[in-house]
């Protein structure tokens, strides 16, 4: 039979963790495989980058969807493990765990909704047949740039302090300021509460300086914590500064800093992780696609 596709996967991925164990991503192709009696050759079968077989990929989709629907937590890297409510759907017996069922969660919903610039839900992107290749392609890439956006910022949070002041070097650097790595990390100090206070140089030359502040808060941050750094910022005798958090500004934050003499940038979790995947930090390229299409003025000389 053909490799099924990732919704179908959901309950039998789900059932696997009924035990309540934690499952490492490996586990997890025994018994769907199994259930679906798949031929070694189907299991082989491979995507086109040739880095992973499909039926792999699409249990990891299939493990994946399950957590934003909050019925698995992903406690650590390549683990997963049965929540409540993951307790409570299997206890219901369902049919079948897709999309469709999965938007009756928050969480879920919240997920895919987190999409900028009028994109198409996952869900439709999904259950829609109508779209042409070129369509379905730009759909398909915006949905998993959002996954991979959301995965990122999930991770970013729960770094461990040092790896964390060590991302935004590494990521201040690959965007153009501090110079070297090493300008970089003697420019920048820690703090020792889980977030780095500190100055960089603005160009490699060090013609102007920015003063930083990167915090890993999980609650909103408001306007005293902004205006407490412009005046970190006075003392410092310094017009610059960039204040990275990795949850969220407050509106009356982010109208602060436009009326105030000095520049500050405000970098929440959403754009820091936007910019890590747009400068290649904590990423990497499985594979790029070139997109063609017929060139019409070439053919539209006569002869």
């Amino acid at each position: 039979m053909p490799v099924p596709d990732f919704q179908t996967l959901m309950l039998p991925v789900l059932r696997l963790h009924r035990d309540g164990s934690e499952h490492p991503l490996r586990e997890l192709n025994d018994l769907p495989a199994k259930e679906f009696r798949l031929t070694e050759d189907e299991l082989a079968e491979s995507l086109p980058s040739g880095r992973q077989s499909r039926f792999a990929n699409r249990v990891g989709w299939a493990r994946t969807y399950l957590a934003k629907a909050g019925l698995l937590n992903l406690p650590s890297r390549g683990l997963s493990q049965l929540t409540e409510r993951g307790r409570t759907v299997l206890d219901s017996n369902p049919p079948r765990i897709d999309i469709g069922f999965s938007e009756r969660f928050d969480e879920f919903l919240v997920f895919r909704c987190s999409q900028r610039d009028g994109a198409t839900p996952i869900s439709e992107i999904a259950q829609q047949t109508a779209l042409d290749p070129y369509e379905l392609l730009e759909q398909s890439d915006n949905a998993l740039r959002l996954t991979v956006l959301d995965d990122l910022l999930t991770r970013v949070k729960t770094m461990h302090p040092s790896k964390f002041e060590q991302l935004v070097v590494d990521l201040l650097v690959e965007m153009g300021y501090g110079g070297t790595r090493e300008d970089a990390g003697r420019a920048v100090g820690r703090s020792g509460d889980g977030g780095i206070d500190g100055t960089i140089n603005e160009d490699p030359l060090g013609l102007d300086i920015i003063y930083i502040q990167a915090k890993r808060w999980q609650g909103t941050v408001g306007r005293p914590k902004v205006q407490a750094f412009a005046g970190s910022l006075e003392g410092q005798r310094a017009g610059k500064g960039v204040f990275i958090t990795t949850s969220r500004f407050s509106p009356d934050a982010e109208e602060y800093v436009t009326r105030i003499e000095k520049k500050i940038v405000l970098v929440d979790g959403q754009r820091l992780a936007a910019l890590m995947l747009e400068h290649g930090i904590g990423v990497t390229t499985l594979y790029d696609i070139a997109v063609q299409r017929v060139d019409q003025d070439f053919f539209s000389i006569e002869e």
